[in-house]
């Protein structure tokens, strides 16, 4: 595997040639970028968001070009506050073109999952995110190994077909339980 930081990772998302799918498996993240944002929504405070527009601005521009980014999030029902902001936050990335889905962790057999979060671009090379011990986002961990790809591909299928897109998920019970 190759680890891929800073703008090597961002390169991923100007590079890809299709789709680029995200799943996400942790209920919380601890990254120091979104300490103040997530504050900011704990005391009700207002967001301007600027601390997001390069990553909108990364979704925007794939996507404008027809590219696919899309992501699963599973999350576990009753929320918590982590969750319930990320509600929010994904108004943006779907008005930036996102597809973002939500999967209630107790509606999947965590055996069919992944244990850690990755990016799966172009079915064919895998990045898994990687986190220091204090949350700080460390970069990726990049391979295009075929049995990797092959169990990605396959989760990612597996979750997509059951995750609920964001705007039918707020409807939803499990997003105002």
């Amino acid at each position: 595997m190759q680890l891929l930081q800073g703008e090597a990772f961002d390169a991923l998302f100007r590079e890809f040639e299709r789709d680029a799918f995200h799943l996400e498996v942790r209920d919380t993240y601890t990254t120091p970028e979104e300490s103040e944002p997530f504050h900011l929504f704990l005391t009700g405070r207002h967001d301007d968001f600027a601390w997001f527009q390069p990553w909108l601005n990364l979704v925007r521009n794939a996507t404008s070009t027809g590219r696919i980014v899309r992501r699963v999030r599973v999350v576990t029902v009753p929320h918590g506050d982590y969750t319930r902001w990320g509600l929010t936050v994904a108004e943006h990335n779907t008005a930036a073109g996102e597809d973002v889905r939500w999967l209630p962790r107790h509606l999947i057999n965590p055996d069919q999952l992944s244990a850690d979060d990755f990016w799966l671009f172009d079915d064919n090379r895998v990045v898994f995110t990687v986190f220091e011990p204090d949350g700080r986002f460390a970069g990726g961990a990049a391979t295009t190994d075929p049995v990797i790809v092959r169990h990605c591909r396959t989760v990612r299928d597996r979750v997509w077909q059951t995750a609920v897109p964001h705007h039918r998920y707020l409807e939803t019970e499990h997003a105002t339980a």
